[in-house]
C-alpha cells in the first residue's frame, strides 16, 4: 500500500534537513560540529519581547482562537511599520494579513493566485520553498535572468516569457547571494508588472537585518505598487523570533483576500499571545535591531578577512548574515560541503540546494559566536594546509 500521495512521493527531501541528520550522526560519534548551515539566528529573542509573551499569555483571553487574519493590533502594528520605516500608508484590515511565518504564507499564496500549468518567474539560485511552492500548486518555473551580481535583468525576459507569467517572486536582501538592491529595481519590477499584468511579491525576510548605512527599499514604496505587489516580512531574523513563527504579507488587497481565504480553510492563524509580543516588537524602537546588526557585522569582517586570506572568494554583503562563497576548483558545491563537514566539523549549505545556478558555491550563515568562528577560521587553515585528518 502506498501512503504517500503521488505528488509528495515525488517531491525531494528538503536539503537542509539531510544535512542536520548528517550532523546528529557525526555528533553521536563526539564530533564538535560548528554548524554555519541553516539562516536560524543564535542570539536571544530581546527580554522585552518575551516579558511581553509572559503577559499576554496569563491573559485567558488570548487563549482564544485568533481572528482567521489575526489580530487587528497586530495588523496595525505592520502598517505602522510600514508607515514609519516607508512612507507606505496601509489598511490593517485589508491590506496586512499575519502569518505563520513567512514560509508557509509564500507557499500559500502560489497556491492561492496560479492555477496549474501558470508560469512563475523566480531567481536561480533562490530561497528552495519558491520552487517547492511552484511545483505543489502545479506551475511551471521560469528562471528570472540575472547580472552578475544578482540583480534582476528584466529587459532580458523575453516577450513570451512575460505574457504568459502570472507571478514573480523576488527576494532582497538576497537569501542565499546577499545581493541588494536600490529602490529603482522595484520601480522597474512595477512597470514590467503592469505592462504585462505580472503579480509581484518580494520576500523582505531580512530587510531590517543590513549593514553600516544602507537600508533596504520596500517595493511597496514604488508609487501604485499595491495595484500589482505584496510583500512577505518576517520577525524570525530581525528579532531572533525563528521559532515563533510569526511573520506577516502586506499589500495589495485582492491578493491578500485571495491567500487569507485559502488560509482560513487550512488553519487560525497564529497564538494570540505570540502576535501581541510580536505587536511590541514592531512597536518598539528598533534598538535591539540595530544592536544585532552590530553583531553580524563583526561577525561578517572576521570570517570574510580569513576567507581573503586562505584564498576564498565572496563579496562582503550590505543585508542578511550570510556569504555567498566560490568552493574551491575541482569541487562540486555539494563535494565541498560534504569535505568541510567531514573533515573539519564545520557545516555549510551547498550552492546547489538553492538551483542549478547556485553550482559553485557554498553558503555560509553568519549564526555563532566570534570565539566559535575563530574555532572555523584555524580548522579552515589547517584543512588547507592538508592536515586535518580527523576532528
Amino acid at each position: 500500500m502506498q501512503f504517500a500521495s503521488n505528488k509528495v512521493r515525488d517531491l525531494p527531501a528538503y536539503l537542509f534537513s539531510v544535512f542536520q541528520q548528517k550532523k546528529k550522526q557525526l555528533e553521536a560519534k563526539g564530533v564538535d560540529v560548528i554548524d554555519l548551515g541553516i539562516g536560524a539566528p543564535d542570539l536571544p529573542t530581546p527580554d522585552f519581547i518575551c516579558q511581553a509573551l509572559s503577559e499576554a499569555v496569563k491573559d485567558s483571553n488570548n487563549h482564544r482562537y485568533s481572528t482567521y487574519s489575526g489580530s487587528l493590533e497586530y495588523r496595525r502594528a505592520v502598517a505602522s511599520f510600514y508607515k514609519n520605516q516607508y512612507g507606505v500608508s496601509l489598511d490593517p484590515e485589508k491590506e496586512v494579513l499575519a502569518l505563520i511565518g513567512s514560509k508557509e504564507g509564500i507557499v500559500n499564496l502560489i497556491q492561492a493566485v496560479i492555477n496549474p500549468g501558470d508560469k512563475v518567474l523566480i531567481a536561480n539560485p533562490s530561497y528552495p520553498v519558491y520552487e517547492t511552492g511552484i511545483y505543489l500548486a502545479g506551475g511551471k518555473k521560469i528562471d528570472l535572468p540575472l547580472n552578475k551580481n544578482y540583480e534582476p535583468l528584466f529587459d532580458n525576459i523575453s516577450t513570451d516569457d512575460a505574457d504568459e507569467a502570472k507571478l514573480m517572486l523576488l527576494n532582497y536582501p538576497n537569501n542565499p547571494t546577499t545581493a541588494t538592491i536600490d529602490v529603482n529595481t522595484f520601480h522597474k519590477a512595477i512597470t514590467l508588472a503592469k505592462k504585462h499584468s505580472i503579480v509581484i511579491t518580494n520576500d523582505a525576510a531580512y530587510q531590517l537585518v543590513t549593514c553600516k548605512d544602507y537600508k533596504a527599499p520596500s517595493i511597496l514604496e514604488v508609487p501604485n505598487a499595491k495595484e500589482y505587489a505584496i510583500e512577505f516580512g518576517s520577525l524570525s531574523k530581525s528579532f531572533n523570533m525563528s521559532g515563533w513563527r510569526i511573520g506577516y504579507v502586506a499589500g495589495n488587497k485582492d491578493l491578500i483576500q485571495s491567500l487569507a481565504t485559502l488560509k482560513s480553510n487550512i488553519d487560525t492563524s497564529q497564538f494570540l499571545a505570540i502576535q501581541k509580543a510580536a505587536q511590541v516588537a514592531l512597536e518598539s524602537n528598533f534598538q535591539t535591531v540595530q544592536e544585532n546588526n552590530r553583531i553580524y557585522e563583526k561577525r561578517i569582517e572576521k570570517l570574510y578577512a580569513a576567507l581573503q586570506k586562505l584564498g576564498f572568494s565572496t563579496q562582503k554583503p550590505r543585508g542578511t548574515f550570510f556569504l555567498w562563497v566560490k568552493v574551491p576548483a575541482g569541487y562540486t558545491s555539494m563535494g565541498f560541503a560534504n569535505e568541510l563537514l567531514d573533515n573539519t566539523g564545520v557545516m555549510v549549505t551547498p550552492g546547489i540546494a538553492f538551483g542549478e545556478k547556485g553550482e559553485g558555491y557554498v553558503r555560509i550563515a553568519l549564526t555563532v559566536t566570534l570565539n566559535r568562528l575563530d574555532e572555523v577560521i584555524r580548522r579552515l587553515k589547517l584543512w588547507k594546509m592538508n592536515e586535518v585528518d580527523e576532528i
